[in-house]
């Protein structure tokens, strides 16, 4: 019991302090936890259970439409993919889908680890004199 509220506490205060990237990265993360765990709950025929991962994965990927900056080009191509994604998990939450949620999955994956190497190259752009400020 007391581990599980440290373990809260460090969650809620990595959420705090983390920056919009960070954040970013955590939602690509528990998208893909979520789904995976959507699939699990599929496997062992836990209806109510695959219903409520499904339904954090769309709330994500709500969210990530919701806080899109469309004054970059690359947020029209983005909006379509999260759209589909939405659509797709959909579909799968009404078919209990497992193959529907694959594909989500690879592109939640594929979209994660882009933003992870977007993160690195950003971080290496950054001048020297910054870097040491932090």
């Amino acid at each position: 019991m007391i581990a599980n509220k440290a373990t809260e506490q460090y969650k809620e205060s990595s959420i705090f302090t983390a920056s919009p990237e960070e954040l970013t990265l955590m939602l690509y993360n528990g998208l893909i936890k979520f789904i995976m765990q959507a699939q699990a709950a599929i496997d062992e025929k836990n209806v109510q259970k695959s219903h409520d991962c499904i339904m954090k994965a769309e709330n994500i990927v709500q969210e990530f439409q919701a806080t899109l900056d469309k004054n970059y080009d690359v947020s029209n191509n983005l909006m379509l993919i999260y759209d589909y994604m939405n659509r797709r998990l959909v579909d799968a939450c009404v078919k209990k889908d497992k193959e529907i949620l694959n594909e989500v999955l690879d592109l939640a994956k594929e979209l994660r680890d882009t933003w992870t190497q977007a993160m690195k190259l950003a971080k290496q752009q950054v001048p020297k004199t910054q870097q040491i400020a932090k």
